[in-house]
């Protein structure tokens, strides 16, 4: 066999054995003191959704690789120190109840899924925090609804809410309570150490009365020896009575010292339940009016903020209104200058066209001269000839002559009256047409008027 055969034979083989040690190092077993979550690819719950995490306890599991990975929660149990001050009991008296808890991870099925999804990949102190807020919150609202009595003499039914309450709160994240230990309960107000004294006292006064009870029997007993023996033995009935009177006096003074130990327990006990009555309602009446100015500071503030709301609508709306009308305006002076523009340039355009129809008239008339331009100029000045007796006639037609008055003396020297030289006068003022063609070149036609001398002079010349 070839060196370079053998040399890939074992290349091959080291392959197969280096991957087959590699998938053998992807079947993970899962230690008794922890639980072990497979999370990633893992597959779809009953319901079609994904399935965020597997979890197993106790045996093992193949880990595919890149579609999978793992992680481990530890078993360990947490103990946790719950110190809750300022409780509020039913009976409004705000007490201490220190205690200590001790948790750990839950390995019930679903709880365990419940810890892979909210506990993975948390510290032990962040667990133990978040433990402690759920603890703390519970531990208040079920001494909320105790009375102190309860639960300083009751700590069985207090501890049993407490187990019930909290556990179902931790199996929310996944934990379960192993035990809840409450080491003593005070209040700053005294009304604790008052119900120990109270029974202290009831307790003193019972073994006062059984040592009176018992004393009050053994007067009585040797009552009645003194009474066989004065029967017996009359010379001792002087004694007797005097040892019976004796028992009586130390029977009344034992009755009157219990009757004052008791009324002196009774009024220590009205003391401290009318002292403790006053505080629960001074302790009412505080957070009544806490909550009072809190009500009323939130009604302002709302109020205020409904007015500053509506205020800044209404800007708003007057602005976009603003803003509408100007950008209104705006369009419509653009459409009333472009208007403008559109007639002025329709009003250029039309002075145009006349102009270039008149300036083609000039040219067709010029063509029609056989290009001499005077003589084109004659033409139109004939063509308005008319026009221009009509000017003439229109100057002096709204003449009423019978209105006209004229003061003279007589006749003038040429022989015309003032009349006369009046309208002579008015006459000339108007341009006669001899002069009006001799400025244009032409000569008036004879049945139109004859041409004036210095007109024909200068044509002469």
């Amino acid at each position: 066999m070839e060196p370079v055969t053998v040399i890939l034979i074992c290349a091959i083989a080291l392959v197969v054995v280096s991957f087959f040690v590699w998938v053998c190092s992807r079947y993970k077993k899962c230690p008794s003191d922890k639980i072990m979550v497979i999370y990633g690819s893992i597959g779809k719950n009953k319901d079609g959704t994904n399935r965020s995490a597997k979890c197993i306890h106790g045996g093992a599991e193949f880990v595919i690789p890149v579609f999978q990975s793992y992680a481990y929660l530890d078993l360990t149990p947490i103990s946790i120190q719950v110190d809750l001050r300022n409780a509020l009991s039913r009976q409004n008296i705000r007490i201490d109840v220190p205690s200590r808890f001790t948790v750990g991870i839950s390995t019930e099925p679903g709880v365990m899924q419940n810890a892979a999804e909210r506990l993975l990949g948390l510290q032990l102190s962040e667990i133990q925090e978040l433990s402690k807020d759920i603890i703390f919150g519970q531990l208040r609202l079920i001494i909320a609804t105790m009375d102190i009595e309860e639960i300083n003499t009751d700590r069985d039914k207090f501890l049993a809410a407490v187990s019930s309450n909290v556990e179902t709160e931790l199996k929310k994240i996944g934990l379960r309570l192993i035990n809840v230990n409450v080491t003593d309960i005070s209040d700053e107000s005294g009304y604790i150490a008052a119900l120990g004294k109270e029974a202290a006292a009831k307790a003193i006064n019972d073994a006062k009365k059984s040592v009176a009870e018992q004393e009050r029997d053994g007067s009585i007993g040797e009552a009645n020896a003194h009474m066989d023996q004065r029967i017996k033995v009359s010379e001792a009935d002087s004694i007797a009575i005097q040892g019976e009177n004796e028992a009586k006096m130390k029977i009344a003074m034992s009755e009157a010292a219990l009757k004052e130990k008791e009324a002196e327990a009774d009024r220590i006990a009205t003391t401290a339940e009318k002292i403790q009555a006053a505080r629960a309602l001074e302790e009412s009446y505080a957070a009544e009016q806490a909550a009072e100015q809190a009500r009323r500071a939130k009604e302002q503030a709302t109020l205020d903020a409904d007015i500053i709301v509506r205020a800044e609508a209404k800007k708003k709306e007057m602005e976009l209104e603003a803003e509408a009308e100007a950008e209104q305006m705006r369009r419509r002076a653009q459409g009333e200058a472009d208007a403008i523009y559109a007639k002025m340039e329709a009003q250029a355009r039309g002075v145009e066209e006349i102009l270039k129809k008149q300036a083609a008239g000039f040219a067709e008339i010029v063509k029609s001269a056989n290009g001499d331009a005077d003589a084109a100029l004659k033409l139109l000045i004939a063509d308005k000839l008319e026009e221009l007796m009509r000017v003439q006639v229109d100057a002096i037609k709204n003449i009423k002559i019978d209105k006209v008055t004229v003061w003279d003396n007589g006749q003038s020297a040429d022989g015309k009256n003032a009349t006369a030289n009046f309208l002579s006068g008015m006459m000339k003022s108007v341009p006669p047409l001899q002069e009006v063609f001799g400025m244009a070149g032409m000569q008036l036609p004879e049945i139109l008027g004859k041409p004036l001398p210095e007109a024909t002079e200068d044509k002469a010349e």
